[in-house]
């Protein structure tokens, strides 16, 4: 009996061991294309795109080709019935998630959708830069058209934007992201409302003027330094949107500079910085498998929140950078951190730029997005009617009303990549981001005097321990209660802001919709 089972167990790990081995491959190929991708927004000439379409479906096809190959699903039915430690449960079981959706959908749609969204890239950026939406219909309507044939196959029976959700946010479900966008919307609307009404006066101009490009770069390259940012394995460049991108080995950051905003370059590369350190803090030997790979968006985006704006718009980390900067721009000499702070924190009412809204205003351009492209995925509004949509929601939502199809619907990259259920990510990235930072400060204490210091080690400690070590070894909601104690709640977030804006705007008081009273008096 001894010698069965041994027989048995050997049979068991050499399966897994091939398993993994076609698991690797299928990653690697995953991870050569996003390279392609990173080149593409990055340095490629402005006439390659032909041939980068044409190598980026290849290599999607590839990819779709060992993933739903029979040998594939064999591996995975005879493990599913093995004895597997828990780690190599967690990769078969997020294997086989991808497996049947995949498998669902022909290889041929694959391919198209990949060849579509690389062409669409540059008719989107052209369309932008010459405000016409019209240039970038056509490809927008076909996305939508390839995006719900798509969602079909893979469920004809369900909703197909969430379908396209659970792209991203494969364990938390839609209706859990409508609850907490409906929430953060009627709480956030009378603190916003508040605000404006508010007769106190922050500091609004205190990173005003003009700052040239290179110098920007270097004080973004003093940013990462100081928060440590892992040279070694990544790099900085530009993009007209800025990303991160790579694995555990090759996590690169990308920032833009525009002249007369000093302040959002620096905010923008604190953001990337905090995707490309959870990227960064990813196990190495996991790479190639689940294990070394981030999970899923909510969880990305709660990283590049917490950086950008529990640490980046505090007190104490301007207490602490503004010296530095001031070595690059000595016209910031007069500039105190406490004005600093009140410049980084100042909710506006006039904005039409999601990536350069304020922490507030932010969520209702994510609740704009999301409105459109559900309507457009379910067919009850036409690609033809977005502009005007668009227009109508920021003018109700947010007081604004574009001028211009480039400051409008045509101002974010991600329907041009075919992005449909990505939007609602950022909020539930923020909302998670406070939870985290709440248990993490409840573990170890204010992390202020530290920040104060630029000391980071403590911070990221806490968070390379709770949330990136992990990969994708436990569903979503598992790593939150695991990291936090409790599941996802956007109360420390409506906490967080309304304690926060409340001392800035000096208010006593503010009752959302659904009647609950925040006494700021007492914070």
């Amino acid at each position: 009996m001894a010698t069965d089972q041994a027989r048995s167990d050997a049979s068991e790990a050499d399966t897994y061991d091939q398993f993994e081995d076609r698991v690797r491959r299928i990653s690697n190929v995953g991870n050569a294309a996003g390279i392609l991708r990173w080149d593409q927004e990055v340095v490629m000439p402005d006439e390659g795109t032909p041939a980068r379409a044409q190598q980026l479906s290849t290599l999607s096809s590839i990819s779709h080709e060992l993933l739903t190959a029979d040998e594939t699903g064999a591996l995975l039915s005879e493990l599913e019935s093995a004895d597997l430690e828990d780690e190599q449960a967690a990769v078969v079981r997020e294997v086989r998630r991808t497996y049947d959706r995949e498998t669902s959908v022909p290889g041929e749609l694959v391919e198209e959708i990949s060849a579509t969204a690389s062409n669409a890239h540059p008719t989107w950026k052209r369309a932008r830069e010459e405000d016409d939406f019209e240039q970038f219909a056509p490809t927008f309507e076909k996305l939508v058209e390839l995006k719900r044939e798509y969602a079909n196959h893979i469920d004809p029976d369900a909703d197909p934007y969430a379908v396209l959700f659970a792209d991203y946010e494969p364990y938390i479900d839609l209706e859990t992201a409508e609850r907490v966008l409906e929430r953060l919307r009627e709480n956030l609307v009378p603190l916003i409302d508040a605000i404006q009404e508010s007769e106190a006066q922050l500091e609004t101009d205190a990173f005003a003027g003009e700052f040239d490009d290179d110098d920007q770069e270097a004080l973004a390259r003093d940013v990462l330094d100081s928060l440590g940012y892992d040279w070694d394995r990544g790099r900085l460049d530009t993009a007209p949107h800025p990303f991160s991108s790579g694995t555990q080995f090759d996590a690169r950051v990308t920032t833009r500079f525009e002249e007369d905003d000093l302040l959002g370059s620096i905010t923008s590369t604190i953001h990337e910085f905090g995707h490309a350190n959870y990227t960064q803090g990813l196990p190495d030997d996991g790479y190639g498998t689940p294990l070394g790979e981030a999970r899923d968006l909510s969880v990305h985006e709660s990283q590049s929140r917490l950086w950008e704006n529990h640490v980046g718009r505090s007190r104490p980390f301007w207490e602490h950078f503004l010296p530095i900067a001031r070595k690059r721009f000595p016209e910031l000499e007069g500039v105190t951190p406490e004005e600093a702070y009140e410049a980084a924190n100042q909710v506006h009412d006039d904005n039409l730029i999601r990536v350069e809204a304020d922490e507030l205003t932010y969520h209702l351009h994510i609740v704009i997005r999301f409105e459109i492209e559900r309507d457009l995925i379910r067919g009850d509004l036409e690609v033809s009617e977005v502009p005007e949509v668009w227009n109508d929601k920021y003018e109700e939502y947010l007081g604004v009303r574009p001028e211009t199809d480039a400051e409008g619907c045509l101002q974010d990259i991600h329907w041009s990549h075919g992005d449909f259920g990505y939007f609602s990510t950022y909020s539930l990235g923020s909302v998670l981001a406070a939870q985290l930072y709440a248990a993490a400060e409840g573990d170890r204490g204010s992390f202020d005097d530290q920040i104060r210091e630029g000391e980071f080690d403590e911070l990221n400690g806490w968070l390379r321990e709770h949330v990136h070590r992990h990969g994708k070894r436990y569903v979503t909601p598992e790593l939150i209660e695991r990291a936090t104690g409790e599941g996802l709640t956007a109360d420390y977030f409506l906490e967080y802001v309304t304690s926060k804006y409340g001392e800035l705007y000096d208010l006593e008081y503010v009752t959302s919709k659904y009647g609950e009273l925040y006494d700021l008096e007492d914070d």
